[in-house]
């Protein structure tokens, strides 16, 4: 799947691709390029895909402490209606899958993501985001946009043990003495250049989305909720594996996913991640 997603190709011309595959021995049977889409009708899939995304952003653990949250669309084949308030016509549009991520500022690496409605805001998500890579990476910054702005957000940065660089709106108030939302108010406007350089990290996140546009489109071939989503999560996961090898050249690195007595059975550590169906 990640494969596919990564070539850029429709089912039938990825069939030579599959072909060139097999003959070198990575697939025990040769398949034609379309039962790769029914893999990505399987909802099954998609938490080890998410599972995989994190794995491949662990080798960059001791590189990344500065992660910026925010939001994209990566727009499909199927078309939405809406009603525009400001014009007061109906108008009609490619509908969109919306990808929730955080990632490093300095490398890029997706560290965890989040794939919900289409019309999901931000600011809910920052606590499954920032959680998620607060298990794997010692997070000391978190530089977010105006949309991530909220008390509960800020608290749990100070919870972990980080800094929460979020600009606050123009109506926004002290609050209440003492918290972390006056101590970052303050902060904000009595020093406002030094906030700003905290700050300006997160348009790292801007490039990580033109990274992944870029190189993967920034469509979706799929037509169904789950295998769009799945595909989506491909992208994240095959623009992590291209982060890691150029962080491999350009720092030195050492590519490790999972340690060696990761428990599978395997003694020279695990190269297969199972496949755990629900009960």
């Amino acid at each position: 799947m990640v494969f596919k997603v990564y070539s850029t190709l429709s089912s039938r011309r990825f069939s030579c691709d599959l072909k060139d595959t097999h003959q070198r021995g990575y697939l025990f049977r040769l398949m034609p390029g379309t039962k790769v889409c029914a893999f990505f009708e399987n909802a099954e899939l998609t938490p080890i895909l998410k599972d995989l995304i994190i794995r491949s952003s662990l080798p960059l653990q001791a590189v990344e402490t500065v992660f910026a949250p925010d939001s994209t669309g990566f727009s499909t084949s199927r078309f939405v209606r809406w009603f525009d308030e400001k014009y007061g016509v109906e108008r009609s549009g490619h509908d969109w899958v919306k990808a929730h991520i955080i990632c490093g500022v300095r490398t890029n690496i997706i560290t965890a993501v989040e794939i919900l409605g289409r019309d999901a805001g931000d600011c809910p998500q920052f606590p499954t985001l920032v959680e998620t890579t607060a298990q794997n990476f010692t997070v000391k910054e978190i530089p977010s946009d105006k949309g991530y702005l909220s008390k509960e957000n800020f608290e749990l940065a100070e919870q972990i043990g980080a800094t929460a660089f979020v600009p606050f709106k123009s109506n926004s108030t002290p609050g209440e003495a003492g918290s972390i939302w006056e101590k970052m108010f303050l902060y904000y406007n009595y020093r406002r250049e030094e906030f700003l350089q905290h700050y300006h990290q997160r348009s790292n996140a801007e490039s990580t989305f033109s990274m992944v546009k870029a190189k993967f489109r920034d469509h979706v071939r799929s037509r169904t909720d789950v295998a769009m989503k799945n595909e989506v999560l491909c992208k994240f996961l095959a623009h992590n594996i291209c982060c890691v090898i150029q962080s491999q050249l350009e720092l030195g690195i050492e590519a490790v996913f999972w340690p060696a007595d990761h428990g599978t059975g395997n003694e020279a550590g695990a190269d297969i991640l199972p496949l755990q169906r629900p009960s």
